[in-house]
């Protein structure tokens, strides 16, 4: 992976060899005929991500939402669902009140 400079901005490019080498960590089989395509695209959207260098963040406060809102808080209580009968009415199998499983270590 290269840079060159473009104007005044910082460009990056990407060849085709580290196109090849993206595609086949990602798993994706791209046919060599598309890797030059394929590498100025990702080239123009690691230079639209670069741009977002650019912007003043210095005084925004982190954000989890766009809402300001405060969450609704319960009481952190252990239950045991209360009806057994219930949970366990469509398990595959059964004993006494619990999940029946395969042994899966000896």
């Amino acid at each position: 992976m290269g840079t060159a400079v473009a104007g005044d901005a910082l460009a990056m490019s990407l060849d085709t060899t580290t196109v090849a080498r993206i595609a086949r960590l990602a798993r994706i089989k791209v046919p060599d005929s598309e890797h030059e395509a394929l590498a100025a695209e990702l080239s123009n959207i690691l230079t639209f991500v670069e741009q977002l260098n650019e912007v003043d963040t210095a005084d925004v406060p982190p954000m989890t939402s766009t809402v300001a809102m405060t969450l609704r808080r319960r009481a952190d209580e252990v239950t045991d669902g209360g009806d057994p009968e219930a949970i366990l009415g469509n398990a595959p199998d059964r004993v006494d009140d619990y999940f029946g499983v395969p042994k899966v270590v000896e």
